[in-house]
């Protein structure tokens, strides 16, 4: 029988601006998403997921942490974007004790993230990224569960979300999952990994964790006026994904892309991230609307730069950046 009571509480890092130029189309500052922390504690003993990418961001949580007067345990990251785990290093550092953990698949998607730092995220982000070398030790090492003073926190790997080999962490006693980039909570979703079969992996990464059934889910991108219903959440990512398909029909351009899910999502956070994701969705070979636009007989766009020779990854999302240094 468990010995004590679990508590949880999200700490949310807030969107940052980049070292970017231009603007979103209607304007928009060049920012970094909102990044979600989950602290999950006991009487004594606490875990932490999903370190944030900055050392400032990091250092609010280390106070957070310390206030709450219990020991850092673990230390999960639920995949390999590096908003969600280059901080853990720096954090296991300040915790003595802590282990960073991931599954086998994340920590080979770290690896890339982290020969990405020097191209991509330090540019992006110049002197605010602490050191990252790649601690973690595989979950799968480990039973695939966190143990916190008596309580099983299992890990599940749910493959291709908004990247590849994400997971999520289940929590049965609070009735929660923390699920990374999986859903997400009034944020624009991060679509630049979603073509070519993503939105459908993606779509079983949702199913996945409805069939937990947990009541709440802290989403690893959320506006933090926002609760923790699951059922809302996991409706909500569904629909930004549907809406998704649905314009890439119709919308001849990444401008026009922009405003219509706009409209459709007026109260999201970061449009910065709506952008760049537009850009990436259109840079792609030649693609027809199913019902061209403004009487339009045909239409066909054509881009001379591949995907994988141009990164068009989270500087021009204006959210996160990829794991590995080419998309």
């Amino acid at each position: 029988m468990s010995a004590t009571r679990l508590g949880y509480e999200v700490i949310v890092s807030e969107a940052i601006p980049l070292a970017l130029p231009g603007r979103t189309p209607d304007g928009g500052a060049r920012t970094w998403a909102p990044v979600s922390t989950t602290l999950v504690f006991g009487r004594e003993e606490a875990v932490l997921v999903d370190p944030p990418l900055t050392s400032a961001q990091a250092e609010a949580v280390a106070d957070r942490v310390r206030a709450i007067g219990r020991r850092l345990t673990h230390i999960f990251a639920t995949h390999a974007h590096g908003d969600h785990w280059f901080t853990a290093p720096s954090l296991a550092d300040r915790f003595p004790g802590a282990q960073v953990v991931a599954t086998g698949g994340t920590i080979a998607q770290m690896h890339r993230a982290a020969e990405a730092r020097a191209g991509f995220w330090d540019k992006i982000l110049p002197g605010q990224i602490p050191a990252s070398p790649v601690t973690a030790v595989a979950a799968e090492d480990l039973g695939n569960r966190l143990v916190l003073e008596g309580h099983a926190l299992s890990v599940l790997g749910v493959g291709h979300s908004d990247t590849d080999d994400t997971s999520v962490l289940h929590i049965p006693d609070l009735d929660l999952v923390v699920s990374g980039d999986v859903v997400y909570n009034g944020v624009h979703q991060y679509l630049v990994e979603s073509r070519d079969g993503g939105r459908d992996a993606w779509r079983r990464a949702i199913a996945a964790v409805e069939a937990l059934g947990a009541r709440r889910i802290v989403a690893g991108h959320k506006n933090h006026r926002y609760d923790d219903d699951a059922d809302r959440q996991i409706r909500e990512t569904r629909r930004y994904l549907a809406d998704t398909d649905q314009l890439l029909e119709t919308e001849p351009t990444p401008e026009r892309f922009y405003s219509a899910m706009i409209r459709r999502h007026p109260d999201h956070l970061n449009r910065s991230s709506l952008w760049g994701s537009s850009q990436a969705l259109y840079r792609t070979a030649p693609r027809v609307p199913r019902r061209p636009p403004d009487g339009w007989s045909s239409w066909v766009r054509r881009v001379s730069v591949s995907p994988a020779s141009q990164p068009v990854g989270r500087e021009e999302a204006g959210c996160r950046a990829p794991a590995a240094t080419t998309r």
